[in-house]
């Protein structure tokens, strides 16, 4: 029964998920105080706030493109660009871009080495340091002036309010998030059957653990039964999860700092630059946390389990 009680608590570290809650209490307090200094008509300029979706903003040949996808298609080439040149004249002794890069990469590897073990790590590496690093890179891109705040729109009494901003930040368009937990989600079903197998993943879900006899045996068939059951379920919605995770924090993100620098007009080069702040870590925390999530996802279908039998022979 223990065995049960730990996978039905083990779908989520508390620690990750309580960082969300943080996030979002210390934005709720930030508002409301400065709501307590806003007028009334302010806060009806602010209101609008930015569109939920992103905005089209050109179609050639039938392929529409929106705001975000140009951010998107930014980030990573910029992202390509610096690791040709960090790696273009390698050295043994790095320094400058090179030497950024290989603290980065190798930083990386040890943690989640740390984490998942340095066999999984080998396999799996290439896609969670990617991961990171481009969630990492399009939060903070996202929070340069001009994403958001350049395109068309109108002028009212209260400014030029923009209707469909030619920039719009990557994560804070839900098809990016969910393409990525999707990507995320296959490369789990991949990296599953190449370690343990159909065989593994059956007896992972759905195997009694722990040693028991007689009818509590039985008993505990049922009900590992019905806890995989759950956990399939649970399974199928971790990419729902994911991307409405990550792009639920940036958007509100992007939202608030959006309220602030409307709400009050004289204020408006002012109120931002706390929540640009803490953006800047809500952006690292969030690269994170995904990262984090995926790969204690993959280390718990993946992981090898030994027969008691089997152990106590070995120390024999």
């Amino acid at each position: 029964m223990t065995a049960f009680l730990d996978r039905s608590r083990r779908e989520e570290p508390s620690g990750l998920k309580s960082q969300g809650y943080l996030h979002t209490g210390v934005r709720t307090l930030a508002a409301g105080a400065i709501l307590l200094f806003a007028t009334a008509s302010d806060i009806q300029a602010a209101a609008h706030g930015l569109p939920e979706s992103a905005v089209e903003i050109a179609r050639p040949l039938g392929f529409p493109i929106t705001n975000s996808m140009v951010v998107t298609w930014i980030v990573a080439v910029a992202l390509i660009v610096f690791a040709q040149l960090a790696t273009r004249k390698m050295s043994a002794v790095p320094s400058g871009a090179q030497n950024f890069l290989e603290w980065l990469v190798q930083g990386l590897y040890e943690f989640l080495e740390s984490i998942i073990g340095s066999h999984l790590v080998k396999r799996t590496f290439w896609f969670f340091a990617t991961i990171f690093i481009f969630i990492l890179a399009a939060n903070w891109l996202s929070l340069l002036p001009g994403v958001g705040t350049i395109g068309w729109g109108h002028q009212t009494d209260h400014g030029f309010a923009i209707e469909q901003p030619l920039f719009r930040g990557a994560n804070a368009d839900l098809n990016l998030t969910l393409a990525m937990s999707l990507v995320f989600f296959a490369l789990w079903i991949y990296w599953a059957l190449r370690e343990v197998g159909v065989s593994g993943i059956v007896h992972e879900l759905f195997a009694p653990k722990g040693e028991t006899t007689g009818a509590l045996k039985v008993l505990m068939i049922f009900v590992f039964l019905a806890a995989g059951l759950l956990e399939i379920v649970s399974i199928l919605f971790r990419p729902v999860s994911l991307s409405f995770r990550l792009y639920g924090n940036i958007f509100a993100g992007e939202n608030m700092l959006e309220a602030m620098s409307t709400m009050v007009p004289k204020l408006s080069w002012l109120l931002p630059i706390p929540f640009y702040f803490m953006e800047l870590l809500v952006g690292l925390v969030q690269a994170m946390v995904f990262m984090l999530l995926t790969a204690v996802f993959t280390l718990l279908i993946c992981q090898h389990h030994e027969e008691p039998g089997g152990a106590a022979g070995a120390h024999g």
